[in-house]
């Protein structure tokens, strides 16, 4: 698998590979790793690397009739471009077009690019797609970010308050997050609609605000001690330093015509 490094001028640093255009590195200027990477991550052939910055499409989860979470993760992008900015900026950008095994599972011709941006405290990755079938599609995506946290049961997520979400813990079902502080006291899985807000993830060591554009939903997810045993590639106690807070389109999929663009960005900053 090929690895880019993506460094901006003031010494910020990230790097993906081009299996599934997946960001499994992100320093800030300071030199901190701020993602979560398993130390069992499967670096193979139609397995997804545990950690990063997994892009969920066309699919996200099993809503759906494709396989779990789609293909884009388990695929090779081209990469592009990698390389300075005149800002001084970091960058990376991979492209991913149909390609016979992608059409077994979805038979649609498309343009997925993703571009990667890392400067001083950010990391900012921009999904877009291009609808180059004859047809309309949809589509629903998400990039599954995974925090570098220092003890999950001590990590907050701040602005969720009053937001309904989708508890996958519970079959689906509808609720509101009434708590200010969102907590991890055991597995959590859920789907947030309609996010339109920074939040912001605090515990002990980091603080770190995700903004997001272009997405619409955001997903938290953190599979607790007991599914966290079962995932063959994580570590130990891996579940404890880490938690994915996702960008996402699931509520409303994208709907898009031939010839149309969509494009979502997350912006992670390290506060």
């Amino acid at each position: 698998m090929e690895r880019v490094e993506i460094a901006a001028t003031d010494g910020a640093r990230a790097a993906a590979f081009t299996h599934g255009a997946q960001v499994t590195s992100w320093k800030t200027v300071g030199g901190d790793e701020r993602l979560f990477l398993s130390e069992r991550s499967a670096f193979a052939a139609d397995a997804a690397i545990r950690g990063g910055v997994p892009v969920i499409f066309p699919q996200f989860g099993a809503m759906g009739p494709l396989p779990k979470h789609g293909f884009a993760r388990v695929v090779e992008w081209a990469s592009v471009r990698a390389g300075r900015a005149r800002t001084g900026k970091g960058e990376a950008q991979f492209r991913l077009t149909a390609t016979p095994r992608t059409r077994t599972i979805w038979d649609h011709d498309f343009a997925a690019n993703l571009v990667v941006t890392v400067q001083g405290m950010s990391l900012a990755v921009a999904l877009s797609v291009v609808n180059e079938d004859k047809m309309p599609f949809r589509f629903t995506t998400a990039l599954h970010t995974y925090l570098l946290v220092d003890d999950v049961r001590g990590t907050v997520i701040l602005g969720l308050q009053d937001g309904t979400f989708r508890d996958s813990t519970a079959g689906g079902a509808p609720a509101r997050q009434a708590d200010a502080e969102l907590r991890v006291t055991g597995e959590l899985d859920r789907i947030y609609l309609g996010v339109d807000e920074p939040l912001e993830v605090r515990d002990d060591v980091r603080r770190t605000r995700v903004s997001m554009s272009g997405f619409t939903d955001v997903v938290v997810w953190n599979p607790g001690p007991d599914r966290g045993a079962a995932l063959s590639d994580l570590e130990p106690g891996g579940w404890l330093r880490m938690l994915c807070v996702e960008a996402a389109v699931i509520g409303a999929p994208v709907r898009l015509e031939p010839g149309e663009r969509w494009t979502g960005q997350q912006t992670l900053t390290a506060l």
